[in-house]
């Protein structure tokens, strides 16, 4: 009878702490412990509801650093609160006046239960800092960029920092056009070697390049080199060349970009290890090394398992390969590692993946933003992705017809907001509160080549593999869809 009491009063705490001490006389131990486990169920029910009819405030909650500094120190405290109360459950079941035996499994019980209990919260708590962490390291606390005529334009930089190179330099770049209401996602894609382009009116470049960006070797991605060997031209911004970049892609598109996120092609390579590898199809048989440096292996074609080193030379060899060839690959590496990524693997291994994204993206997309466009990229998710590039034969990369590109980036934000047609949406270049061919991928299970980046449309049913696709644009990875 005592045995089954004492067990009784451990599984009570566990499953409604401050309970036993309420029925076993320490009333008011009990009450101030039942209060609090009541109040923090209550106001997690009240959060799951609130987040049930507004998305947002999830997303708001999760990525709120003082929120999750408070979540963080409540579970410690619930962890240390919860493990006392089950050592004051077991001395209050008088394990003394047991037999032997029963004692020694009331230790063991009361031992488990503590453990476990205090254990997963408190690892828990681990976990919130981690989030916490990231989030502080990735975002900041920048000032937030609000919508430009209704529409969120982020600059996408897919930078190469290899041991052969210096500095990070973006190699393909793509501004993510987003309507602020419905999250409805236009791409633009630029060639890295466009040249003889203006620069946004009354921007540090444009007063350094009047006439445009004209001079020998001046390509569009030279301008983070340009820019970093002329820091001074910049003072007050933290990152100059990304700011020359910006001004160069506002001054092609006509577009006002909010917000820049660069992804570190050599951070793939910690990521992908995190998450055990990538699973792509790999269409040519692509060289490791190379262009400079002998080539010391190859990438076979066919469906293949590739770890982090090999998944990194799939992004960036360049040996027997052109630059639109390259880009193409990068998209289907950022783009897999979106369809892959399964709630299940990012649980598993969210340490590591958050210690790997720290290498993996730089940002200026302020922390409390992040609730937005989190929001954005769910309404973006059941979607068309229209995606519009401006490379040969459409647009000439070396001396491009400006006024067309901003006539196809008008056409396209038409077309997405469904404005009457004749009525081109109009272009405003300038400052930020910071040819081609237009695909609209409508269908599912449409796979892009590498081709259709040179101008011509040829579409093929994409592999399947474990229920996902594996290859679609790349630029989900930051845009949900």
């Amino acid at each position: 009878m005592r045995f089954r009491r004492a067990v009784t009063l451990l599984l009570m705490t566990l499953f409604l702490p401050g309970s036993a001490q309420l029925v076993a006389g320490r009333r008011d131990v009990g009450r101030i412990a039942l209060r609090v486990w009541l109040s923090v169920v209550g106001t997690a029910v009240a959060v799951v509801l609130l987040g049930l009819v507004w998305h947002g405030f999830i997303f708001w909650f999760a990525s709120n650093t003082v929120v999750l500094g408070f979540i963080r120190l409540l579970l410690c405290a619930l962890a240390i609160g919860w493990a006392v109360l089950f050592v004051d459950a077991w001395r209050l079941g008088q394990p003394l006046e047991l037999r032997q035996k029963q004692r020694l499994a009331m230790v063991g019980l009361n031992g488990a239960l503590c453990f476990s209990v205090a254990g997963s919260l408190l690892f828990a708590s681990h976990m919130v800092a981690v989030q916490r962490g990231f989030i502080s390291a990735m975002f900041g606390d920048g000032t937030a960029s609000s919508a430009t005529h209704g529409r969120y334009n982020v600059l996408l930089l897919g930078g190469d920092s290899g041991a052969d190179r210096w500095g990070l330099r973006p190699d393909s770049l793509t501004v993510a056009s987003i309507d602020a209401d419905t999250g409805k996602t236009i791409l633009f894609g630029l060639p890295r070697n466009m040249m003889n382009f203006p620069f946004a009116k009354d921007s540090v470049m444009a007063e350094q390049f009047p006439d445009g960006y004209d001079c020998d070797g001046c390509e569009l991605n030279s301008l983070s080199t340009w820019a970093q060997d002329n820091k001074e031209l910049f003072k007050g911004y933290a990152n100059p060349g990304v700011e020359a970049t910006v001004e160069g892609v506002e001054g092609i598109t006509g577009l006002s970009i909010n917000y820049y996120a660069m992804v570190n092609l050599q951070g793939f390579r910690n990521m992908v290890q995190a998450v055990g590898g990538l699973t792509l199809n790999v269409r040519d048989r692509i060289p490791i090394g190379g262009v400079g440096g002998p080539v010391t292996g190859y990438i076979e074609p066919g469906v293949q398992r590739l770890n982090g080193f090999e998944t990194l030379w799939f992004a960036r060899s360049r040996e027997s390969a052109d630059d639109y060839s390259r880009m193409a690959r990068q998209k289907c590496v950022m783009n897999a590692m979106l369809q892959q990524l399964s709630p299940q693997v990012v649980v598993a291994n969210f340490e590591k993946i958050a210690k790997a994204s720290e290498q993996l993206l730089t940002t200026d997309l302020p922390a409390s933003q992040l609730g937005t466009f989190a929001e954005l990229a769910m309404k973006a998710r059941s979607q068309p992705v229209g995606t519009v590039s401006f490379v040969p034969p459409t647009i000439n990369t070396g001396h491009p017809d400006i006024a067309k590109v901003q006539s196809m980036v008008g056409a396209a934000i038409d077309r997405s907001e469904g404005v009457q047609a004749g009525r081109r949406h109009e272009q405003r270049p300038g400052r930020r509160g910071r040819g081609g061919r237009e695909v609209e991928h409508r269908q599912e299970g449409v796979l892009p080549r590498p081709e259709d980046d040179r101008g011509r449309l040829d579409r093929q049913p994409a592999r399947r593999l474990r229920g996902q696709r594996v290859h679609r644009p790349v630029e989900r990875l930051l845009t949900g869809r």
